[in-house]
């Protein structure tokens, strides 16, 4: 945005300086001749004086004396004819184009009032004539060759100055306008800054910059009161939903351990079948209250992202899992996964991802099926990790539902899980500045792709991964 208004403003102060400077220049050149044909104008005429009071030869040798020295003095050449064109004097070389109209209008009583504007480029020589005679007896014409060098000299120096000048005010112009534009704009960035920090979930952002215009100003503290006001509530509502699911949680695990008391008690029959229809899903609200939790802290904002090796934490996460989908009769493979991989993104996040990932691939995958996970950097310097299994997959149509909270799969309902996991993955990848994608897998699975962003450093991003067995973050993301 600097950049495209000190286009404008550049291009409207070029044109003004051109506006300004070439009048100025075309009037000192228009001048400059003005002057050289009034100072030749009085020479001729006083030729023509010369030439009318001509009557003997002494006269004669007189004039061509005269018009002799002026020749040689200024490099001028001068002509004086009768009515008929017959020469009568001569000195200096014979005048070029123009000779004859201006000698027509001198025979006619005219006498030149009017040459052409002088520039640097020419031209080199201008041709002016006087009537000789009085009144509206004309008896000849005086013709002169004047040379414009030191005329056209006059004017280059002036123009150079008019030009210097113009280009030293639009330097200084420019400079000013930088000035403004950085006054103008910085509270603009900054603001915009705020803004995208605030979009991308960093809900403690705020426009700092207190420069600028009045109505800039305003606009400022009017941001940072709707982000305090939007934080606080979004704040308010996470809290609650973090208290809500940890002070649920006691009862909860008390309410399970004594149904669990009572199963010795309750006769076998169609209540024991109700009891642990019970248990099942006080066990399963205790699994929707954990994610609850997990959802809350990642969506809290309280972990700052920071570089992590990628490769280090896929390896340690699928040699975690790989008892977990043996007794599950699956295949688990990480053959791709490359050393120095480094990522940007929340504490673990290619781990705990990866945790909820292999944990939906647990459930839905059958028995006998496979799950490759591989890593790879981008030539843009972010990395992906692909987690693709050959199970049933999802429809095209219900992919996007699965990175919805308690979204599932119409297929898939009767899965133990709460919904949540999947959810919580892209809240971990997108506060991070990530992404996860689902996408169909060839013949038929499903493809999660993760995507995280360069680290800024990959030099000192430490390397220590957080790491915990399959239950630490599975359970917690469930899905």
């Amino acid at each position: 945005m600097r950049r495209r208004l000190l286009a404008v403003l550049t291009v409207l102060m070029a044109v003004a300086a051109l506006l300004l400077c070439l009048p100025l220049a075309e009037g000192y050149a228009r001048g400059r001749t003005e002057h050289l044909l009034l100072q030749r104008r009085s020479e001729a005429v006083r030729f023509a004086d010369l030439a009318e009071r001509m009557r003997t030869e002494a006269d004669r040798a007189e004039l061509a004396a005269e018009i002799g020295r002026y020749a040689d003095l200024y490099g001028a050449g001068v002509v004086v004819v009768d009515t008929a064109g017959s020469t009568l004097a001569r000195a200096g070389a014979a005048p070029g184009a123009g000779a004859v109209e201006a000698r027509g209008r001198a025979l006619t009583g005219r006498s030149t009032d009017r040459l052409p504007t002088l520039r640097p480029w020419g031209p080199g020589a201008v041709v002016l004539a006087e009537p000789v005679g009085r009144d509206e007896r004309v008896s000849g014409a005086v013709l002169l060759a004047v040379p414009t060098d030191a005329a056209r000299r006059d004017v280059t120096v002036r123009w150079s100055l008019i030009a210097a000048g113009a280009l030293a005010s639009f330097a200084a112009a420019a400079l000013v306008a930088a000035g403004i534009a950085r006054w103008l704009l910085r509270p603009v960035l900054d603001l915009d800054r705020a803004v995208e920090r605030l979009a991308a979930g960093s809900l403690r952002a705020r426009a700092g910059s207190d420069t600028g215009p009045p109505e800039l100003r305003r606009l400022r503290r009017h941001f940072n009161a709707m982000a305090e006001a939007v934080s606080d509530s979004i704040g308010r509502q996470r809290d609650f939903v973090a208290d809500a699911s940890h002070q649920l949680r006691n009862p909860l695990a008390t309410l399970v351990l004594q149904l669990e008391n009572v199963e010795p008690h309750v006769t076998p029959g169609p209540g024991l079948a109700e009891h642990a229809r019970a248990l099942d899903e006080a066990e399963r609200l205790e699994e929707l209250l954990d994610g609850l939790l997990a959802l809350a802290r990642v969506e809290s904002g309280g972990a700052e992202p920071t570089g992590q090796d990628v490769s280090r934490g896929v390896r340690d996460r699928v040699t975690a899992w790989v008892p977990v989908f043996r007794a599950a009769g699956l295949e688990l493979t990480a053959t791709g996964v490359p050393d120095g991989l480094w990522a940007y993104g929340l504490p673990d996040a290619a781990g705990r991802i990866l945790d909820a990932l292999l944990d939906n691939a647990v459930k839905f995958v059958p028995c006998g099926g496979r799950v490759e996970v591989d890593a790879a950097r981008r030539p843009d310097g972010s990395t992906v990790v692909r987690v693709a299994d050959d199970g049933p997959g999802v429809p095209e149509d219900q992919l996007e539902l699965l990175l919805r909270r308690f979204a599932r799969s119409p297929a898939h309902q009767n899965v133990p899980g709460s919904g949540l996991g999947l959810a919580i993955a892209d809240e971990i990848a997108r506060a991070g500045g990530g992404t996860l994608a689902l996408a169909a897998n060839t013949p038929h699975g499903l493809t999660a792709r993760l995507h995280l962003p360069p680290a800024p450093d990959s030099r000192t991003s430490s390397g220590r991964m957080m790491s915990g067995g399959p239950g630490v973050v599975g359970r917690a993301a469930e899905g």
